[in-house]
């Protein structure tokens, strides 16, 4: 079997390899440039597409920002700090995101006659991002199913885990975090404060292993 996996290069698409790797499934990676403040996932990408030795397609798309206004991580608008069950984070949704990234995932898929596309969406995203829910996925595959002649199915394995499951997950897998990214600003060392980091750092400190990556208070 075959999937396609949309690689940001954080933690829960990283995990993706190591579900992939374990379940007999060979993994294409894509890593989409949509204009994010965050950009420096794509270089984490490079990263875990060579320490796993497997292909990565990456596709530039970052014009696309001038049209997905009202977005922290693709406007001028500041990215705001804290957890994600506050009302602030609504400024990390980028319109319609999942939609573009999967529908180009899709398209790849059958270009390769893959099986799946495979998305790191988990439960802790519900409250904030709608494209990440059920409601959305699922008649989203309906559409793709549909529209299609050779047949991928949309997987989403840690749809009802938190980050705290995945990064067990993670830990049983070998999954080198070390080379994730996950800060939503995007500097040269991670904030620490954003919705994020704040999630990565919770998870990080109820697994009780010691985090790879260098945050700005340290």
């Amino acid at each position: 079997m075959k999937a396609v996996i949309l690689l940001s290069g954080g933690m829960d698409s990283a995990t993706l390899i190591g579900h992939c790797i374990d379940n007999d499934i060979k993994p294409y990676c894509l890593n989409i440039n949509y204009g994010q403040r965050h950009n420096r996932e794509i270089k984490s990408a490079e990263k875990l597409a060579k320490y796993y030795n497997i292909s990565l397609k990456k596709l530039d798309l970052s014009p696309l920002k001038i049209l997905l206004k009202g977005s922290a991580l693709t406007d001028k608008i500041d990215v705001p700090e804290g957890h994600y069950t506050q009302e602030n984070m609504k400024l990390t949704v980028v319109p319609n995101r999942n939609a573009i990234l999967l529908s180009i995932a899709v398209g790849y898929a059958i270009s390769i006659k893959a099986d799946f596309v495979m998305l790191g969406a988990h439960a802790g995203d519900h409250d904030i991002y709608p494209d990440c829910r059920e409601e959305f996925l699922d008649p989203f595959e309906t559409a793709i199913l549909r529209g299609n002649y050779h047949q991928v199915k949309i997987i989403t394995p840690f749809l009802k885990e938190t980050k705290v499951e995945i990064l067990q997950h993670g830990i049983k897998y070998g999954t080198p975090y070390g080379l994730t990214w996950t800060c939503y600003k995007g500097g040269k060392k991670a904030c620490g404060k954003c919705g994020s980091c704040n999630e990565r750092l919770e998870a990080i400190e109820q697994n009780r292993i010691k985090d790879p990556l260098e945050y700005e208070n340290e």
